[in-house]
């Protein structure tokens, strides 16, 4: 996917205020930062500190009470909702409440975006399945989300943001109602989709294992405002610092391996878009 950015730039916030009333107090003042096109940042801080409003600023759910913000190069102060809309098809984002519909199975909530786009049902199936596969969802198909665990609908949920190799991916506490297996295995996804498709991938958490285990660096909310910290390196722990982590990691880690599954994926994207 190609999309027009200034400098490589994919995400810019100039001065930003948002607040919910407008007599309230500003859940987030004068934010100002340029997130690259490709780049990987876990979004940190205590819970009500303004997380969930820079993931919802970012996706134009929210439109900020001042300030300016620019994605893929372009303002979106002043678009209109068909413009937003178009803009959105460029993006994914994962909420903790899942966002399921309770009356779709769970194919059908996986294929929902591919739907909406005019994809062929014989490559919605492919997409769907192999999606589901590796998430380790296979076999609920035909449930109904109602019937999952929350962690098996945050992984529907997760499914349905991927398959559409969004250039953004926003998420929210994705790995929150997970167990290890499957928190590691929602990771290493997301870094492959990083790697692979170049997508520039915001994670909130409240994990600090999670962020010591995969060194990316980190966009902090406190006091209303945003600081970036390095976090000491932008790529995952290597085994070399610890081996107690790594042994870890390698217990857990099951299913596909993730760049086979990339590759194979990314290829029946590519033939979507030359039929």
């Amino acid at each position: 996917m190609i999309f027009d950015m200034e400098d490589n730039t994919a995400i810019s916030f100039a001065n930003v205020g948002a607040r919910y009333d407008d007599n309230a107090r500003e859940v987030l003042s004068d934010v100002s930062f340029n997130i690259s096109s490709g780049a990987f940042y876990f979004l940190s801080g205590a819970s009500g500190a303004g997380k969930t409003t820079l993931l919802r600023l970012i996706y134009q759910l929210h439109r900020p009470c001042r300030g300016q913000i620019k994605l893929f190069g372009r303002i979106t102060n002043e678009m209109s909702r068909d413009e937003i809309a178009k803009l959105r098809h460029k993006m994914a984002i994962v909420f903790q409440e899942y966002s399921l519909l309770s009356h779709m199975s769970v194919f059908d909530n996986v294929a929902l975006p591919l739907r909406v786009r005019g994809i062929s049902e014989s490559k919605i199936k492919k997409l769907v399945s192999k999606t589901l596969e590796w998430v380790g969802l296979a076999k609920y198909a035909d449930a109904n989300p109602k019937t999952l665990s929350g962690g098996q609908q945050q992984r529907v949920s997760v499914a349905r943001a991927i398959i559409i190799q969004p250039a953004i991916l926003l998420a929210d506490e994705p790995t929150g109602n997970l167990d290890d297996e499957n928190a590691s295995r929602l990771m290493e996804l997301f870094i492959q989709m990083n790697k692979t498709f170049g997508t520039t991938i915001i994670l909130a958490t409240h994990s600090t294992k999670l962020m010591e285990t995969y060194k990316f660096p980190v966009i902090h909310v406190e006091n209303h405002r945003v600081s970036f910290m390095n976090n000491r390196a932008t790529t995952p722990r290597q085994t070399t610092t610890n081996t107690n982590t790594a042994t870890t990691q390698a217990k857990v880690w099951r299913g596909p391996k993730p760049q086979n599954y990339f590759a194979e994926l990314s290829k029946q994207f590519d033939d979507i878009g030359n039929t």
